[in-house]
């Protein structure tokens, strides 16, 4: 049986500074310099034992390379104890490679619909994006590449008036959090909520078009609730 841990489990594991958990996963991202050396270090994380039963997701392009660590099953999407073995022997490849890791370079981009009737409307998207069901969940749509932004449905009780019905989530690596949200009110934005802080915040454009920033498994001290509105304070 597969034993499934919490994000704040992963992160609270020693030897896995390289990693941060995001919406999808644990991910990482190492600075190779070129697509030739990231061929070399996917080729050395091929060559690590037990990939058919348990793989990672791997990106390769020009500067790097992102690795994402998930256990799907059929009741399960989440970080098991294989998800923790294996970041630890990646990390191990890629710094006997000599490719450093960049935990602020990883993040996931989600959109999020507001429904009033999630099973009507989830067909639809489903059939559009040429998605599948995520394994646990009947809210959410998964590309079956792994490479579209994931789709989660929001199930209402009633419209919010004076807001969008769809907006962006941005998952950031929790210790990147504070920053990301600042750098968006000084580019104009604005807070619109830090209730559910640290974990997740809600930004608006200048024309108030909605968007969310999370985080998962926050493993520092807790950020105040002024932090935020400092930032938009100026």
């Amino acid at each position: 049986m597969t034993e499934m841990i919490t994000p704040r489990e992963f992160h609270e594991t020693a030897g896995l500074e390289d990693w941060r958990v995001l919406g999808e996963g644990a991910c990482a991202y190492f600075r190779t310099g070129s697509f030739t050396a990231g061929a070399r270090l996917v080729h050395a994380i091929g060559d690590l034992t037990d990939l058919d039963e348990h793989h990672p997701d791997v990106d390769v392009r020009y500067g790097g390379v992102t690795v994402r660590l998930i256990t799907i099953t059929s009741e399960h999407y989440g970080l098991s104890k294989r998800d923790v073995e294996l970041a630890r022997e990646i990390s191990a490849v890629a710094r006997d490679l000599g490719f450093p890791a960049d935990p602020t370079a990883v993040q996931t981009v989600q959109v999020t619909i507001d429904a009033m009737v999630g099973p009507d409307v989830t067909p639809f998207w489903r059939a559009l994006l040429g998605y599948v069901d995520r394994g646990d969940s009947t809210e959410d749509l998964i590309d079956p590449q792994g490479r579209g932004a994931p789709f989660w449905f929001q199930e209402m009780d009633a419209p919010r008036p004076q807001r969008s019905r769809v907006h962006v989530d941005v998952w950031v690596p929790y210790d990147q959090a504070e920053t990301r949200i600042a750098a968006a009110i000084a580019a104009g934005g604005r807070l619109v909520s830090d209730e559910h802080a640290p974990g997740h915040w809600v930004l608006a454009d200048p024309e108030g078009n909605e968007a969310c920033v999370g985080t998962a498994g926050w493993t520092g001290p807790e950020p105040t609730r002024s932090t935020a509105a400092r930032a938009q304070a100026g």
